[in-house]
């Protein structure tokens, strides 16, 4: 009876010793204490009989064999403890490896700086200065350095034109029209108009530059070629702060003046800009000059947005704007001592719509002395001779000063765009003998509507119309006139790489050309109706 109760404890202890891990030592401490224990050592000993010849491991394999449960969790433990053992060996291997590389760079320093030390001046005795401070760190041996080109990137677009006069009123003057050269009635069929490449990147957290050239451009006078290449902009932006808060443009770059001024040409929806907000810094929108920028993060933000998403916006030229620039114009050469002054406020905002929706108000004024170009001229078609009107030309200018409102309504899908200036400045007289200085007045309304099919691109049809009645400054002579134009066109986006626009406009303004021949009369009104198809594609 003892020996069964006896039996019984060491097979209850065996079960217990399943159920550890470590079940192998468990077992042999366990049988130890069932069999050598003084508590067991005051029974009486009744004699039991010798087990078969048994050994711990062949103990230990029964138990596994008869028991998957355990040998699975024996498995797992014994996994577990090699995936630990090679976690740490490869640990110590990544451990030597970072010594032996940080020794080898310690070691590679050092010969530099004995190498650098060696080729100074001290060593020839000249006692030359060593330029090693923040303006122009020095660079060990071996060490690369940032390039300027690094950070650049390129792009462009084209821009190629069919135009065709379609109808001339009676008595009208030959057709002209001052955003398009083609336009002439006698000689119109395709030409490029525009041929851009833009070059523009980083130089460090605190200056970026910009360049465009234009390569159909056709210079002043030269009536027998064109394609001539010339800067559109070269400019440079310094930044006060790394988050680009405030920054300063300098060099060759666009005039804060307008919304469709600073609009870029491959992103607005017509063809040509207006003559009475354009006519305020033509030639070419640019000038050079110092320009101050100040927009906060979220509204450069939203102003980069409406570009990149199509919406025709104006660009990143700042909530706040203000500078000085030459005044004659970005190809033209300074002619005074005068400097323009420009300001502009401006802010867009993000209405609670569900398309998000935005709208855009602006205020912006100028003021300079302009140097009017002279060319001789029978006025009013009288005289034996061609004369040049007076105040033209010289070194002193004739004051202009101008102020205009903006107001954007973006496509989303339905669209709507204004703006309208008042002010004075050159303008040839009634009796077209002398420029003098003349009041102005003139601006556009449009309406657009932006339709995005699912594969047929994104068709924007427009109506525009304008007028303008003030002096055309950039113009020999600076004819004064009346302009009014009626613009019905569509845009189709083919893909974000390529677009057609066909526009059809019933045209009212003055023909620009000087004429010096017995009874012509210069700056008649051209009143007819046009047709015009541009192809652009982007790059």
């Amino acid at each position: 009876m003892q020996a069964g109760e006896t039996r019984s404890q060491e097979c209850s202890l065996i079960r217990v010793a399943r159920r550890s891990r470590c079940f192998a030592v468990a077992l042999g401490g366990l049988l130890a204490v069932a069999r050598f224990s003084p508590v067991l050592a005051d029974i009486p000993a009744v004699p039991i009989p010798a087990p078969p010849t048994e050994t711990k491991d062949d103990a230990i394999n029964e138990l596994i064999q008869t028991e998957p449960e355990l040998k699975k969790e024996l498995e797992s433990v014994i996994e577990k403890y090699i995936r630990k053992r090679e976690d740490e060996k490869k640990k110590a291997d990544e451990a030597k490896k970072k010594a032996d590389e940080d020794k080898k760079k310690a070691d590679e320093d050092k010969k530099n700086a004995e190498t650098f030390a060696k080729t100074s001046g001290a060593e020839y005795g000249l006692n030359l200065p060593i330029l090693y401070d923040s303006i122009r760190p020095f660079h060990m041996p071996g060490e690369k350095t940032p390039k300027w080109y690094d950070t650049m990137s390129i792009r462009g677009y084209t821009q190629i034109r069919f135009d065709r006069t379609l109808a001339t009123a009676p008595g009208s003057a030959p057709p002209n029209l001052i955003g398009d050269r083609s336009i002439n009635g006698v000689a119109e069929d395709f030409m490029i108009r525009r041929l851009r490449l833009v070059l523009s990147g980083d130089l460090g957290d605190y200056l970026s530059y910009y360049l465009q050239p234009d390569f159909a451009v056709l210079p002043q006078g030269s009536t027998v070629s064109t394609y001539f290449a010339q800067m559109r902009d070269a400019y440079a932006d310094v930044f006060f702060d790394k988050e680009k808060e405030h920054r300063l443009r300098i060099g060759l770059s666009k005039v804060p003046y307008g919304f469709e001024n600073m609009q870029s040409s491959r992103d607005r929806v017509a063809l040509d800009r207006t003559d009475a907000i354009n006519s305020a810094v033509s030639p070419n929108e640019r000038d050079l000059g110092i320009f101050y920028y100040w927009a906060t993060p979220d509204k450069r933000a939203l102003l980069k947005a409406l570009v990149d998403s199509g919406l025709k916006g104006s660009g990143n030229f700042g909530i706040f704007a203000f500078g000085v620039y030459d005044g004659q114009g970005g190809s033209v050469p300074e002619a005074n001592l005068n400097l323009h002054t420009v300001a502009r406020i401006t802010y867009p905002v993000q209405l609670d719509w569900k398309n998000g929706q935005v709208v855009e108000a602006s205020l912006q004024g100028y003021a300079g002395d302009y140097v009017v170009t002279g060319a001789a001229i029978r006025p009013l078609g009288q005289g034996n001779v061609g004369i040049v009107p007076a105040n033209t030309g010289g070194n002193s200018g004739i004051h202009e000063e101008r102020i205009a409102t903006t107001f954007v309504f973006y496509p989303q899908p339905f669209g709507f765009q204004a703006e309208w200036q008042v002010g004075n400045g050159p303008g040839l007289n009634d009796e077209q003998t002398a420029v003098i200085n003349r009041s102005l007045n003139g601006g556009y309304v449009m309406g657009m509507y932006r339709h995005d099919t699912c594969c047929y691109g994104i068709f924007t049809p427009y109506c525009r119309w304008q007028q303008y009645r003030g002096g055309y400054r950039q113009i020999a002579n600076a004819p004064y006139g009346r302009q009014r134009e009626l613009d019905l066109g569509v845009e189709w986006q083919f893909t974000k790489y390529m677009e057609l626009v066909c526009e059809y406009s019933l045209v009212n303004t003055p023909n620009f050309t000087a004429l010096n021949t017995p009874g012509a009369v210069s700056y008649r009104d051209f009143e007819g109706s046009v047709l015009r198809f541009q192809f652009q594609f982007n790059y």
